[in-house]
Parts: structure tokens; C-alpha cells; sequence
């Protein structure tokens, strides 16, 4: 049976053309409905001087509290802008993605240099920064006012009570203090992150964590004046991946002990990195103090390192700047750590050094091939061990104390 095909053709358009319409009008793709609010349209200038904090504000409380459905971006484009101190604040109507493509400074004012904060996020979820725009803390100028590395000055960035957020493709550089902090936060993840400050900034620890879990930091570079990454008290699961440190003075647990009623540190994984003319390697600090808690579950993996001072250091008489009062031990007690897998060149005779407490040795601890190699003259690498008890297998490069 024979059919004209072309005498149907229009009826099955005119059948099919409000379903095609029904389909393109809710289908939008989701990058097409974005409500963008741009910090220029709020008055923000872009010339370095004049303070663009009002515009920031109102910017972004537009954005926290937009009604729609629909995705909501803050928008800094290129440009240079000037923001004294500020508090972006939650809850929020939805998820905010917080664009920076320009360059953002810190005021040199003196009269803020006793605040704890630059950029401040504070009671959010859902958040993502990217842009890769960059935070400049401008240090040079607050630097000398800490030359005891004993004031508190801002950091640059801090996340308070922030969940679920990732922060991408971001630089901070020259931070007068901590370049990050992350306090009371749970999934949080810094990834392709840019941390620049001169070796001798004080101070300038690149991500400093506390009271938080399920914090990753992955394919990131870090290169500072202190600790690349230091993990505090209640810090729990933390994922370390794929960072190159250096300089600074390494990833370090702690310090610890120093402060009443600290939580544990539980669950810490670092791998794959790399450091290069670091102070300090893969380092556990504590104060000899009669204040108890613990570490345990902590695991560093597969690491390089070149001309590293201290590569492998467990310090459980923490005292950076000496005159500490005579104390008969440490009472943080360290279980379960692991070093495996780290390979590269010391730039001091004693590669490995795990001097632990005697009021609570260390237990559990694991060495396995560990291959460091001291190009300076006077020999090979040594180890150094006090009141540890564990094992060790493998290549043992310093040979092993344990």
C-alpha cells in the first residue's frame, strides 16, 4: 500500500512542534540559567585605591538571598580592587558560585592589622570559589610589625562553619598571616590552588586546619614561609594529594598540647607530593606540657623530597623559639603512623628523627622504604629515635632506630 509521505510530513510537524517546544523551553542547560550579580554593577571602581568593600557586600547579599531557582554567580572580573575587611555571611537561598578573574587587595592600614580576618566565609554550603583570580594579602607591609613571628596578624582567607565547598583555580599570595583557615568545617576541597609568600614571611602557613573533617587538598602548589599545610586540634579525615611544597617548613601535624581541652587529630593522608627545599618534611609536633589528647591514623605516602632540612620528624619537645619552662614529657599521645614509600636527598645528617615522649611513647609507628640520601659531607644519613616502639621494613635509608 502506497502513502504520500508528503502530505503527513506538515501534520506530524504541527503534532510534534509543542512537544519540541515544551522540551526547549524546561530543558535549558543549566550553564544558560545563571543570575549573575557582577560587583561593578554595584559600584565597585577596580583602580587598586578606592575601597570596593560596600559593593563586595551588597553584591553578594543580593546573590545570598536571590529568590529563584536558578544558579546564582558573584562575579569579580578583571581588575584590580581594594577590600578592607569583610564577612561574607550564610545561610544562603541556595548554592553561590563566587567568581574571582581579577586581582583583590588587602588594605595596608595599620588599624587592621589586630583583626583575625581579610576575607571572611562564615555559615555557608554549597559554595564554590574558582576564577582564577588572585587574594593578595600584601604582607610586605605587615610583615616587620611581626618580626618576633609571636603577633597575631589577618589571614587571608578564613572558612567558619562552611560545608561542601570547593575552591578552585584560586591564588593567595603574600598573606600577612595564615593564608588560609578552615575552623568548624566539614567536605571541603582546595584543588589547582596557587599559595605564594617569600621564605622568610612569618607566619604565612599556606592552609591551616582545625575543629574540621573531610578537608582534601589536591594538585595544588604551595611555597611560603611556614608550615604548606598544618593540621590542628579536632582536624579529622584530611586528605593531602598531589602538592608541591616548597619552600616553608612542610606538612605538619600539630603543634599540639599547648591549649586546654584540644580534640584529637584522627585520620590524616598524605601522598603523592613533593618537597623541595622545605625547613621541615612530614613532621608530628607537640609541646611538653601535662595537657593530654592523641593523634592516631596517620598515613605519609609516596613523597619526594630535595635538600629537605628535617625530612622525617616526630618533635614531642615542640619549642620554636626555646625558654620553654622545664616539662618531664609530652602527654599527646601519637598511635599509628606510617611513613612509606619517601624517597629524595636531606640537607642535614639526621634524616630521621622520632623523639617522643616518655611519659606516653610513641606506638605503632611504621617505616617502610624510606630512602633518603645526604649528599653533604661527614657520611651517610643517620636516624635518631627515642621512646618509639613499632616497626620498620624495606629499604631502610637511614638505617632504621626503630
Amino acid at each position: 500500500i502506497g502513502m504520500d509521505w508528503s502530505s503527513c510530513f506538515p501534520k506530524i510537524c504541527l503534532l510534534l512542534f509543542p512537544v519540541l517546544a515544551l522540551a526547549l523551553t524546561s530543558g535549558v542547560h543549566s550553564h544558560d540559567r545563571v543570575k549573575v550579580f557582577e560587583v561593578r554593577s554595584f559600584g565597585a571602581i577596580a583602580d587598586g585605591k578606592t575601597d570596593d568593600s560596600k559593593a563586595f557586600l551588597d553584591a553578594w547579599n543580593h546573590a545570598c538571598q536571590y529568590k529563584s531557582g536558578v544558579r546564582r554567580r558573584l562575579l569579580i572580573p578583571h581588575g584590580t580592587y581594594m577590600v578592607w575587611p569583610v564577612v561574607f555571611k550564610g545561610p544562603c537561598t541556595g548554592p553561590i558560585v563566587f567568581t574571582l578573574k581579577g586581582v583583590v587587595k588587602a588594605p595596608v592600614d595599620k588599624s587592621t592589622f589586630s583583626l583575625d580576618h581579610w576575607i571572611t566565609f562564615q555559615h555557608l554550603s554549597r559554595l564554590l570559589i574558582n576564577g582564577g583570580g588572585t587574594f593578595d594579602g600584601q604582607g610586605p607591609y605587615a610583615w616587620p610589625e611581626n618580626e618576633c613571628a609571636c603577633k597575631s596578624l589577618p589571614a587571608s582567607m578564613r572558612f567558619n562553619f562552611v560545608n561542601n565547598t570547593w575552591i578552585r583555580r584560586i591564588s593567595s599570595v603574600d598573606s600577612k598571616s595564615f593564608h588560609f583557615v578552615v575552623f568548624k568545617c566539614d567536605d571541603l576541597e582546595f584543588r589547582r590552588v596557587r599559595i605564594i609568600a617569600p621564605d622568610e614571611s612569618p607566619n604565612t602557613d599556606g592552609i591551616h586546619i582545625g575543629d574540621s573533617s573531610r578537608i582534601k587538598i589536591a594538585d595544588s602548589m604551595i611555597a611560603t614561609g611556614d608550615d604548606c599545610v598544618s593540621v590542628g586540634p579536632g582536624s579529622k579525615d584530611v586528605e593531602v594529594v598531589g602538592v608541591h611544597c616548597g619552600p616553608g617548613h612542610g606538612f605538619s601535624v600539630g603543634s599540639l598540647g599547648r591549649y586546654p581541652n584540644e580534640a584529637d587529630v584522627v585520620g590524616l593522608s598524605v601522598r603523592g607530593c613533593t618537597m623541595v627545599g622545605t625547613q621541615n618534611g612530614v613532621r608530628i609536633k607537640t609541646w611538653a606540657s601535662p595537657l593530654k589528647s592523641s593523634v592516631h591514623n596517620i598515613s605519609f605516602h609516596d613523597i619526594t623530597m630535595k635538600d629537605v632540612l628535617n625530612p622525617i620528624i616526630i618533635d614531642q619537645e615542640y619549642c620554636p623559639r626555646g625558654g620553654c619552662p622545664k616539662q618531664p614529657g609530652s602527654n599527646v599521645q601519637i598511635n599509628g603512623v606510617s611513613f612509606t614509600q619517601i624517597r629524595g636527598t636531606s640537607a642535614s645528617e639526621v634524616a630521621v628523627s622520632l623523639v617522643c615522649s616518655p611519659n606516653v611513647p610513641c606506638k605503632n609507628i611504621n617505616l617502610h622504604n624510606i630512602d633518603l640520601a645526604y649528599p653533604g659531607g661527614g657520611g651517610h644519613a643517620k636516624s635518631r629515635c627515642a621512646h618509639v616502639n613499632g616497626r620498620s621494613g624495606g629499604v631502610q635509608n637511614p638505617l632504621s632506630c626503630i
